[in-house]
């Protein structure tokens, strides 16, 4: 997987030209666009893109982008959800300002107009059941079969509609469908229902309806109603155009809003279907819709991902006519590149090695002074204090290290960063014959890290004072598949069984924890880690954002 794509500029793609030729053309003096999401789980990272782009053409040409709750399913749509999109919209940088709406503001115009088209002939209420539908409406290669219902007259439609609205019949008694044709070869148009029965109770309207449009009726109306110039949906949505379309004619809308298509965001190791994430949650796989390991807005958030990162991995792959997979290496590599430019520097320890410098004396400490940032000077600089008894990585540390091994092993000298030259001079076992001690020696002259004779050293180490630095929980995550292509319809053989790692022993500068910034900071040669919303003062937690360079998919084929 690669882990540094080219950069290149993003010219203007397909929409952007159409809007830009409309313009031209004096087709319009506005662009208007919208965002429509259903408010019945959490945005996640292909909602991403639809956002950058129906609120950065708002924001490139004479225009708006409103923000529409598609709330027509109160069976499943929560103000949960309504509160976390507009988190979202706001965290990714953009605002809808006065252009907030909802499907269910339209409510009383859509059902007026649903009598419309049943007294135009255009509408009929049928008495089959659900799956009565489904067969009756034939197959890619086979036309559909009139409903037995459908040659009603407008009066009994009108009447059987009128109660319909008025609760008189149970869930799945009747809908109300469209009468185009059944024989269409564009199955959309095989006399789509408009109408459902539900007996639920709405967030907005409480108990008024009994009945709810579809998503296809309500949608394009909802567009016409705003007047919305650009309607940009995903491919999957391209054989529903023709539907749209003939709303748009049937009815006395008062615009003809246009829908154009575009190629919906496909990452690898990644699952972007409602259904899944929903299952994810539901079956405890995650702890939720925030989970970091979720590609979900929320989640990417809780775990640090900067905004303008999203941002710029948006501008980076573009708006396509044809679907394709994105290699989430670029996602990984935005990150970093933000971050890297971004993240003040900090110290933590995640696996502590106890090492105690037996020539240095004892109750004595001193102050070094770190960088917070080597590309930035105006960031400034901290102490830490060293002192005999210090921290190091398990990692950086082997007994009877091979030849390439430069970090500390018996008789080796290393740098300690910002401090001195250190050399092991003894090991401590437990019980078990494992290391839980070193005992080390240090060079005075060295102190910043050089020595005077010019004697060189082959490892830079990071490493934290035993009584000034503070115990804290890391949570490392990896990608929540292990499998780059999972398989949504059985997704849970494809999850990574090491997608989270808890470390509870890990320290980190006192400064760290005793800060409540929720912004990413970098532990020097760790990774990016940026403070969980689980921490407390007496136990803080810390999550990795993502490490400093592509090691997952090296493991993953290791298998």
């Amino acid at each position: 997987m690669s882990t540094e794509p080219v950069a290149t500029e993003v010219g203007r793609d397909f929409i952007r030209d159409i809007i830009q030729a409309d313009l031209d053309q004096g087709k319009h003096k506005e662009i208007v666009t919208r965002f429509p999401p259903e408010p019945n789980g959490y945005l996640h990272i292909g909602h991403a893109k639809s956002i950058a782009l129906n609120f950065g053409i708002a924001q490139e040409f004479p225009g708006r982008c409103h923000l529409r709750f598609d709330d027509t399913n109160p069976v499943k749509e929560e103000q949960e959800y309504i509160d976390s999109i507009q988190a979202d919209v706001h965290w990714l940088g953009y605002d809808w300002g006065k252009n907030l709406f909802y499907a269910s503001d339209y409510f009383d115009r859509l059902y007026e107009w649903a009598e419309q088209l049943i007294r135009d002939g255009l509408a009929y209420v049928d008495d089959q059941s659900q799956e009565e539908i489904r067969t009756s409406r034939g197959t890619l290669t086979e036309p559909g079969k009139n409903s037995p219902f459908r040659g009603r007259s407008v009066d009994e439609n009108l009447d059987l509609f009128r109660r319909m609205k008025a609760g008189e019949f149970p869930n799945g008694a009747r809908v109300l469908r469209a009468k185009i044709d059944m024989s269409a070869g564009n199955i959309n148009l095989r006399d789509p229902v408009l109408y459902r029965i539900l007996h639920a109770h709405h967030p907005r309207t409480g108990t008024k309806w009994s009945i709810y449009p579809s998503y296809d009726y309500a949608h394009g109306q909802s567009d016409a109603i705003e007047g919305i110039t650009h309607s940009i949906c995903t491919l999957e949505f391209e054989d529903h155009r023709p539907l749209y379309d003939w709303f748009i004619e049937k009815l006395p809308v008062p615009s003809k809003p246009h829908q154009y298509e575009m190629a919906r965001l496909n990452l690898t190791y990644t699952l972007l279907s409602k259904r899944v994430l929903t299952q994810l949650v539901r079956d405890g796989h995650v702890a939720g819709w925030d989970d970091p390991r979720m590609p979900t807005i929320a989640g990417m958030r809780r775990r640090g991902v900067p905004p303008a990162a999203l941002r710029e991995f948006v501008r980076r792959i573009g708006v396509a006519k044809a679907n394709s997979v994105v290699d989430v290496g670029m996602l990984e590599f935005c990150i970093r590149e933000e971050l890297n430019r971004t993240a003040q520097r900090r110290m933590a320890v995640l696996k502590p090695l106890k090492v105690v410098i037996e020539n240095y004396p004892e109750g004595q400490t001193e102050e070094l002074e770190a960088i917070n940032h080597p590309d930035d000077p105006s960031a400034g600089t901290r102490k830490i204090t060293f002192g005999r008894e210090l921290y190091i990585e398990q990692d950086d540390f082997m007994e009877n290290p091979p030849k390439k091994f430069f970090r500390l092993s018996p008789g080796n000298e290393v740098r300690l960063r910002y401090a001195y030259f250190v050399k092991c001079t003894g090991v401590i076992k437990n019980d078990k014959g494992e290391v839980v001690e070193l005992r080390c020696t240090y060079d005075p002259a060295t102190k910043g890290g050089n020595a005077p004779d010019g004697r060189k050293v082959k490892a830079t180490m990071h490493w934290l004072p035993a009584a000034t630095s503070v115990p804290a929980e890391i949570r490392v995550y990896n990608q929540l598949f292990a499998n780059p292509s999972p398989d949504a319809s059985n997704f849970a053989a494809d999850l990574n069984p090491n997608s989270l790692e808890i470390l509870s022993d890990a320290r980190v500068e006192a400064s760290v924890a005793e800060s409540n910034s929720t912004e990413p900071m970098q532990f020097e040669r760790q990774g990016y880690f940026v403070r969980d919303k689980d921490s407390t003062l007496a136990k803080p937690v810390f999550s990795r954002t993502i490490g400093l360079r592509d090691t997952f998919a090296k493991e993953v084929a290791k298998g």
